[in-house]
């Protein structure tokens, strides 16, 4: 048992313990103050400061009207509606008002459970909420409600362009066409708001806790996408699958000049705005960008053109025409016979004879085989120089290179080359084969294509480089020749065209592959042309039509879309005819 030594008097000892419980004290309040200091601002700061991000606003999209830009892609202001579990001291009022204001808004099905909640001080309850759904639930005065003003996507042209704009998912992201690939650029940087609070998230007195750093909005680019001529491309096309019974069909229409692209129409299309309601993903996709295919004699002019580069040809070479022509152990045939005998190269193309483009292949070897010289030759052409079998680098996103083989490759052999002289063989884009023939009837310069113009500097267009150029990848004048061939070869089959214009153009016919094999049911019909005056080609066009199990030619069902638009563009771009 403890006992106090007598000599200690009772003042003293309560004077001991007073100073016992002082020591203590100052302690804890030393332990509380300065050793546990950083640890207790930490939690008051979290009880006290509110941080919050500011969002960015996400860049608009803009199309040309003529010369001026116009928005194909804007911004419409809504809201996310929060809570702060910590705050809310009437949990059932506010799930009733949430409920019955923005029911069709709300992220989470039982919104009680979460505001009751405690373990965040920020919960999301409901997104795109209005401007009048959130006065509603401001008149409520609910403490812990707050709103954060967001943008949405809206586009107020419809189906305008869909699948080369493409989409804003709910998490903010850019899917498919221009959204996706320039989503970084788009999007900009979200800003930072911190704030010390009271208990009702009222601000207080500006001090070092309160931050507020700018959003930087994203920017607001400009396509080359002429409006007008994307409307009237949607609408001819439109008109052309309903005469044919096509189900599918796509036109891109490009400057050969500058590799802008000024119209991308695909049907089916879609309304980006409700892009929910799209059942079937294939929709979605840029065609002229994202499905190679096998194009057909419309290639025959890319084989023309490295036939004349090269002096293997002249328009009017001769070769002597039998309707078929030998490969190692196939035969070739053509698909219009009779044109028999001593013929030129422009009735070769004239009449789309594959023997003719065969004999041009074997013309840029030895002359009687398709050698690897004459291989490397047309790969050089094909590939290197015209652009076939790779990615253009347009700013559409899922870009697909397609298949071009290599002569190195063991599957690049003669007939796989002779195959690939008039058009079959490989795979390729619309974007990468209206590129390299831009190239062919502008004088020998490939441009890469680009849809996108530059950006808006408040309401001005800064304008911006991006194609890039190849310049001689054929001679002048061996375009000039190609030029006048593939002009030949369009009025020598129709005169539908308005007079007095520089016209030209080329079918094309290509079967299709089910299971590695070629079917005899279903074909894919192209046209690929110009259209200007004398002095300069202002436009390419190429159609593409298709449906399931329907054989689909390019003179019948896709060169009246061709014309119907191209007769549109000559009095688009006033040229003047031929007196």
């Amino acid at each position: 048992m403890f006992s106090i030594p007598r000599h200690i008097t009772r003042s003293q000892l309560l004077a001991i313990l007073l100073t016992g419980a002082m020591v203590l004290i100052v302690f804890r309040l030393f332990y509380l103050q300065i050793i546990q200091h950083e640890y207790y601002v930490a939690l008051a700061t979290d009880e006290q400061v509110k941080r919050l991000e500011i969002p960015a606003n996400r860049g608009m999209i803009y199309a040309m009207d003529g010369d001026n830009p116009v928005p194909l892609v804007m911004n419409q202001q809504v809201y996310t509606l929060f809570a702060d579990p910590t705050v809310v001291d009437e949990p059932k009022k506010v799930d009733e008002a949430v409920r019955s204001v923005a029911g069709g808004n709300l992220v989470v099905e039982d919104v009680l459970s979460k505001i009751t909640d405690k373990s965040s001080q920020y919960k999301v309850l409901a997104k795109n909420v209005t401007l009048r759904q959130a006065e509603l639930i401001k008149e409520k005065k609910l403490k812990g409600i707050g709103f954060q003003r967001v943008s949405q996507r809206v586009y107020p042209e419809g189906e305008m362009a869909a699948q080369t704009l493409g989409f804003v998912n709910y998490e903010g992201k850019g899917q498919y066409g221009v959204e996706q690939e320039l989503n970084d650029r788009l999007t900009g940087k979200d800003g930072l708001l911190k704030s010390v609070t009271d208990v009702a998230n009222v601000p207080l007195s500006i001090g070092k806790d309160n931050i507020r750093e700018e959003p930087v909005d994203g920017d607001s680019v400009v396509l080359t996408i002429d409006r007008n001529i994307q409307a009237k491309a949607q609408e001819t096309l439109l008109a052309g699958l309903q005469r044919s019974g096509a189900t599918h069909g796509s036109v891109l229409v490009m400057d050969p000049n500058n590799g802008d692209v000024l119209a991308l129409a695909d049907f089916p299309t879609y309304n980006p705005s409700d892009f929910t309601t799209v059942t079937d993903e294939k929709v979605f996709r840029n065609v002229a960008t994202t499905e190679p295919y096998e194009p057909g004699s419309v290639l025959k002019t890319f084989t023309i053109a490295a036939g004349l580069d090269r002096n293997a040809i002249e328009p009017d070479s001769t070769f002597y025409n039998t309707d078929s022509i030998q490969v190692n152990d196939r035969t070739i045939t053509n698909a219009l016979k009779g044109v028999t005998g001593t013929v030129t190269m422009q009735t070769a193309l004239d009449n789309s004879l594959n023997t003719g483009m065969v004999t041009i292949a074997q013309r840029l070897g030895d002359g009687k085989e398709i050698t690897r010289g004459a291989r490397d030759t047309m790969y050089d052409y094909f590939h290197n120089r015209l652009g076939l079998g790779e990615r253009t680098g347009v700013q559409i996103a899922n870009e697909q290179p397609g298949i071009l083989i290599s002569p190195d490759d063991v599957q690049g052999n003669a007939v796989r080359y002779s195959n690939m002289a008039f058009g079959q063989g490989l795979d390729v884009t619309m974007m990468q084969v209206a590129a390299g023939f831009s190239a062919i009837v502008n004088g020998g310069t490939y441009y890469s294509p680009t849809v996108v113009a530059g950006h808006m500097d408040g309401s001005q267009l800064v304008r911006e480089q991006h194609a890039k150029e190849k310049k001689g990848v054929i001679s002048a004048e061996a375009s000039a020749q190609a030029k006048e061939m593939i002009h030949q070869a369009r009025t020598g089959y129709t005169s539908t065209d308005l007079p007095g214009y520089y016209v030209g153009g080329k079918t094309g016919t290509s079967q299709t592959l089910q299971d590695g094999e070629y079917i005899s049911t279903q074909t894919v019909g192209t046209y690929l042309g110009f259209g200007g005056d004398d002095s300069q080609s202002k436009y390419v066009i190429m159609v593409q039509v298709s449906g399931e199990n329907m054989n689909l030619e390019g003179n019948k069902h896709a060169m009246p879309i061709f014309t119907d638009l191209s007769n549109w563009l000559l009095g688009y771009y006033q040229l003047q005819p031929r007196a």
